[in-house]
């Protein structure tokens, strides 16, 4: 074959693997920008109700609120306002900077639990000292969901009693600020603070936002207000349950059961 020949054969022969070549990047691009792209609003909130989502979102509900109501039960406090936050989001496109991990899921829903409870100011030694007595059973029949975290033991809290009850000194120290607050594992327990003259109350900051099923608030009873728990008590306790994860769908479809 002369050179003459050979040229417009070689530039068809370049022109159909340059046109392969072609098809094949478009659907590698396609593929690689279906996976690294953000969930899309429609898809988040199929997730969001699915049945599975459904499902491990009632049976850890129930869970925290089985603790909830262990201080309500075992404790001089009286249960007056549960706030539930139930938040799905999607996951983010591909994150090549700053990387925080939202970009290896489709879906993450978590629950968070807040309660509010209204106790006697006059008698808030006995009060503490109750929760951490709830706390001392506790510890005799363990429960895996660690109910009452908060007992009588060698630390502070013991102390914290005596102090309320007006017969020792500041745990922590009397140039610090007035004791107010317990923690222990995923628990917050706080409360309204009665010996500062300048008072910190607690606030009724929770569920703010209600969009079932990407975005669930629930409120028990409506209405119901930390100023109208302090009104009819006299003050307020608040205890706070990080959140918790129950529904998580990778980026390549796998469904995660963290609890």
């Amino acid at each position: 074959m002369t050179v003459k020949r050979a040229l417009p054969a070689l530039a068809a022969a370049r022109q159909t693997v340059t046109g392969a070549l072609g098809v094949l990047l478009v659907f590698a691009l396609s593929a690689c920008s279906a996976e690294n792209r953000a969930t899309s609003p429609q898809e988040v909130r199929k997730l969001a109700g699915s049945p599975q989502a459904q499902q491990n979102r009632k049976k850890v509900e129930g869970q925290l609120r089985a603790t909830v109501n262990a201080y309500a039960k075992d404790t001089p406090l009286t249960l007056s306002l549960v706030a539930i936050d139930d938040i799905c989001a999607g996951g983010k496109a591909r994150e090549l900077l700053f990387q925080d991990g939202d970009d290896e899921y489709k879906i993450r829903c978590h629950l968070q639990v807040t309660a509010l409870y209204g106790a006697d100011p006059h008698r808030i030694g006995d009060v503490l000292d109750g929760i951490l007595a709830g706390g001392d059973r506790a510890q005799k029949h363990p429960n895996p969901l660690n109910t009452i975290p908060f007992h009588h033991g060698p630390d502070r809290r013991s102390s914290l009693v005596d102090y309320y009850r007006g017969v020792g000194p500041n745990p922590n120290s009397p140039s610090t600020l007035e004791p107010a607050d317990l923690y222990a594992g995923q628990q917050h327990l706080s409360w309204d603070t009665l010996r500062s003259s300048q008072k910190t109350l607690v606030t009724d900051d929770v569920c703010l936002g209600d969009d079932p099923p990407t975005v669930r608030c629930l409120r028990e009873p409506a209405g119901r207000t930390v100023q109208d728990i302090r009104q009819q008590y006299g003050m307020v306790f608040k205890l706070e349950i990080s959140p918790v994860d129950y529904y998580i769908v990778s980026i390549k479809g796998t469904t995660i059961v963290p609890r």
